[in-house]
């Protein structure tokens, strides 16, 4: 048993860092939703500033569009062209995606500078990307609403997983200093 976890030990490494911060930083987005009162309908603040930034970059792009307060659910709705076309709830603001990539690239840690710094990029990557996905989901709610689950269900979520995935791929190859340049001796 010995020889086999001496064998694979860098595996059980990985896997150890990657739950240990993911654990705690599940517990810690779960203790930080705790704080906001659902039963009032009550949007936790990052929630709430990712509905404002896609209303904000909607109007940038011209497009009539507001956010308000859902007062059935907690939730924002997001009004486009005089009609509502969107509920942005706590699953939207994709903090659960950044969780996920951080845990992994903890786990795939070189240097703490640098893995705090990528980190830190990534997450600025992916809410960036995310505020521009619901803008984009709406302009395409709005103007084909019958394609709403091949939308919000299939193509945006690939998207979003697709960039965590090359951004992996980037900070394993190029950043983490796990893997060794191929003709470097």
């Amino acid at each position: 048993m010995k020889k086999l976890f001496l064998q694979y030990r860098p595996f059980f490494i990985f896997l150890i860092k990657f739950f240990v911060l993911y654990v705690f930083l599940t517990v810690g987005y779960r203790f930080y939703l705790s704080q906001y009162d659902v039963t009032v309908f009550e949007v936790d603040g990052f929630t709430r500033s990712v509905a404002v930034q896609s209303e904000t970059v909607l109007q940038f792009l011209g497009k009539e569009a507001k956010v308000e307060q859902n007062v059935f659910e907690p939730c924002m709705n997001l009004i486009y062209k005089g009609k509502f076309v969107a509920r942005i709830v706590e699953g939207c603001n994709a903090l659960s995606v950044m969780i996920l990539f951080a845990a992994f690239v903890f786990a795939f840690s070189g240097k703490w500078i640098k893995t705090i710094l990528y980190i830190l990029a990534g997450c600025l990557i992916i809410h960036i990307l995310n505020v521009l996905r619901i803008v984009l989901l709406t302009m395409a709610l709005y103007n084909m609403p019958e394609y709403e689950h091949l939308m919000h269900g299939v193509i945006f979520p690939l998207f979003i997983y697709a960039v965590v995935f090359v951004l992996w791929i980037l900070w394993i190859q190029k950043f983490s200093g796990h893997v060794k340049r191929g003709f470097e001796k």
